[in-house]
């Protein structure tokens, strides 16, 4: 109850005419910056710090949530119409979103990452309100043999589901550890695969890394095939969602925040994993599994879900513990120190009226994103009627204005061409990208955590297994691993079983 009235004095803060005005500054910027390639919302935060030093802390907050909410829907929007994510929480939206674009129903797809949001985000922050000390007890409570699982499944996991074979999938996951791997060790401080530079001893950025394999790569395969066929205009489609995709994308906007909250709540990686793993049980649990790969709208619903709720959980982790779980979440706690606040359990006692009108701002850009994004749905698809060799130079500029903006380095742009050459080769045999992605995402976290959790047991390999919460994940990871193996020897028992029958039907007669 005490939290119930809380959040009633926050609106009271959110609605005020400046905070509503600053509410809607971040949702549009941040959609703006999010449709760039490369461009993401930890840097539009971080680029818009030195702004608000004039701000007072809850305006500047609660431009800040706006930003971090619409920028993961402009990410999307890239992803699903050009196949180029903005951010990294937006890679999975492209391999459903992006066929659906390109068989005419971007606008639905569009919609479909609109409406996810928004219930996502509503959901995630309903719960932050109501779950927000549960959720943070748990989190404190799980170590790094935990962590190391969580992310052993969702390396197990990307690799079995997507792309035409498991090999393939490893393949691609060993490219991307690989390049995870570049830079300083970060407990014994040797140089890896650095080859003297140091430039590169901060190893390579994700956004180079995920805007060089998807933008890139794609726009040289599509350079690669425009003598062969001519571009022609998609058609946009109908810009709201019939009844038969309402029928299949309601489940998923329900179970999507289900995934992505805790996970958000958790030092796990950020949204990556739970839009990931959002996308296995949506094709897991679909009627129309033959449809994935080639544009399944449940694919690209519950996946926005997750993301938008586990921006929610980010907080909760953020607020009540000053831990930040995503690079989002660090920059806002640089913005907490700027101010002379500080994060964790007291915060909600010494800060009530940043801490809850923040909360309460959340519902609002939700509100205000849905009513921007939703009525411009067929404008942004509009975008695939550009001329292909327009539109793919255009995506060339911003991933190399996207890139150079990372590290002000023009190492990064070389950088940037290599990794889109190896996205281009990737498409070329067969191999899917987004486990590359992961690996250079989780990688070098899981690799710390693996030796915190050997550390901690002496060298023992039981300390990966030493809690029920690994245990659990690692029966998951045998199950995964060992179903089609299952599925295949039930197949041939029923195979075989209606073979005696047969037999046995044809004798008697």
């Amino acid at each position: 109850m005490d939290s119930l009235n809380s959040l009633i004095d926050g609106f009271g803060t959110a609605l005020t005419p400046m905070n509503l005005l600053w509410a809607a500054i971040g949702v549009l910027l941040g959609t703006a910056i999010g449709v760039l390639p490369g461009i993401g919302p930890a840097m539009a935060v971080a680029l818009l710090l030195p702004v608000t030093y004039g701000l007072d802390p809850t305006g500047a907050f609660i431009m800040f949530a706006g930003i971090y909410y619409g920028a993961m829907f402009g990410g999307s929007t890239t992803s699903i119409l050009l196949n180029t994510p903005g951010e990294s929480a937006a890679v999975v939206a492209a391999i459903e979103g992006n066929p659906m674009a390109k068989g005419g129903r971007g606008a639905q797809a569009l919609a479909a990452a609109a409406i996810g949001h928004f219930a996502g985000g509503m959901i995630g922050t309903i719960l932050l309100v109501v779950l927000a000390p549960t959720v943070a007890s748990l989190a404190i409570g799980i170590g790094a043999p935990d962590y190391f699982a969580i992310m052993v499944l969702a390396f197990i996991a990307v690799t079995s589901v997507l792309g035409a074979s498991r090999i393939r999938g490893i393949a691609s996951l060993l490219i991307g550890l690989t390049i995870g791997l570049v830079g300083l060790d970060q407990m014994t401080g040797q140089q890896r695969l650095t080859f003297g530079s140091l430039q590169l001893a901060d190893g390579v950025d994700v956004v180079i890394v995920a805007v060089g394999l998807f933008a890139i790569g794609e726009a040289l395969w599509v350079a690669a095939h425009l003598r062969r066929s001519t571009g022609k205009p998609i058609p946009v489609g109908r810009p709201w969602l019939g009844r038969a995709d309402l029928k299949r994308t309601w489940k998923p906007w329900l179970r999507g925040p289900v995934i992505g909250f805790p996970f958000g709540a958790i030092p796990a990686g950020g949204a990556e994993i739970p839009t990931f793993l959002s996308y296995v049980t949506e094709k897991r649990l679909s009627k129309h599994r033959d449809q994935f790969g080639k544009g399944a709208i449940e694919g690209v619903a519950g996946p926005e879900a997750a993301a938008s709720a586990s921006a929610a959980g980010t907080l909760v982790s953020m607020l009540t513990l000053g831990l930040p779980t995503t690079a989002v979440a660090a920059v806002m706690l640089a913005a907490f120190q700027q101010y002379g606040i500080q994060p964790g359990p007291l915060l909600f006692e010494r800060e009530p009226e940043l801490v809850w009108g923040l909360i309460a701002s959340l519902f609002v850009g939700m509100v205000l994103l849905l009513a921007l994004n939703l009525p411009l749905a067929p404008v942004w698809a509009k975008l695939l009627r550009i001329p292909r060799p327009y539109l793919y130079a255009g995506i060339l500029f911003f991933a190399a204005v996207g890139a150079y903006a990372v590290g002000g380095e023009p190492l990064d742009l070389v950088i940037l061409l290599i990794i889109g050459l190896i996205g281009f080769g990737m498409r070329r045999y067969g191999l899917p990208v987004l486990p590359a992605v992961i690996g250079v995402i989780l990688g070098p976290a899981a690799e710390q955590q693996l030796r915190r959790a050997l550390q901690i047991s002496d060298g023992s390999v039981s300390g990966l297994v030493n809690t029920p919460f690994s245990v659990t994940v690692y029966a998951i990871v045998v199950l995964i691993v060992a179903w089609p193996l299952i599925s295949r020897l039930v197949l041939r028992r029923r195979g075989g079983r209606k073979t005696e029958e047969e037999s046995r039907t044809v004798g008697g007669g």
